[in-house]
């Protein structure tokens, strides 16, 4: 059974966060619930890397003097799993936003969707979604797009080292990807949809492994809240 001084000295906590939930919201119902269970009044804890609130999967969270290595975690290569729908796209490239484009998908063949992937493996240019966190002029990205603005957003370089098509059923194509630190999965979908001559967005993502760490050993925050108690 861990200590406040545990977790005050540093701990690294492997969270499967659930679908809806922030990253945000999960550091702080944990922090909520670590100092309840302590009674600590203050304790530093925050996430090494963002997960989109439709996505599942690996949250590396610290607590402590483990923040500082907040920043190591990040930079490692993360591998995801998902669905990539084609045939529609989004704004937000994912399901936050309903479809605003349809296209045709009959030219569309198992071997063309295996092609394809080869495009995207290795440094790739692509442009973070409008519906994103990125900050610009002091603003995230998403106040931009909900409230309806243009902004003009620069394309970034990122990398991809494995991208593989897992199952194809129907317009679902299943995918598992690895890939540097700062890639959007989303954006791939879109880009993946485009270089398909049709359009694509993200139905689903799990972030699996974020360096050695995989989400087989994490935990659910209602698991680890009782391990709390």
């Amino acid at each position: 059974m861990l200590t406040a001084e545990d977790y005050q000295s540093g701990q690294v906590l492997l969270i499967d966060k659930p679908l809806t939930w922030t990253s945000f919201q999960a550091v702080n119902k944990l922090r909520w619930e670590i100092r309840q269970a302590f009674n600590i009044k203050k304790i530093k804890v925050g996430h090494a890397g963002t997960l989109d609130p439709l996505a599942t999967g690996l949250l590396i969270i610290c607590t402590g003097k483990m923040t500082k290595q907040i920043n190591t975690f990040q930079g490692q290569d993360k591998e995801y799993t998902g669905i990539f729908t084609i045939g529609g796209t989004t704004p937000s490239y994912d399901l936050e936003t309903d479809i605003d484009k349809t296209f045709p998908t009959e030219h569309i063949t198992e071997d063309l969707i295996h092609e394809t992937t080869h495009q995207f493996i290795g440094s790739i240019e692509q442009f973070p979604p409008i519906f994103s966190a990125l900050k610009k002029d002091g603003k995230r990205l998403y106040e931009f797009a909900r409230a309806g603005e243009d902004v003009e957003i620069k394309s970034r370089t990122v990398s991809v080292s494995e991208f593989e098509i897992t199952n194809i059923e129907g317009n679902h194509i299943n995918f598992r990807i690895v890939c540097s630190k700062g890639t959007y999965i989303r954006s791939l979908a879109y880009d993946f949809g485009k270089a398909l001559n049709s359009g694509a967005h993200l139905s689903e993502l799990r972030r699996t492994k974020i360096g050695d760490f995989h989400v087989d050993n994490a935990m659910s925050p209602e698991d680890f809240i009782a391990k709390l108690a």
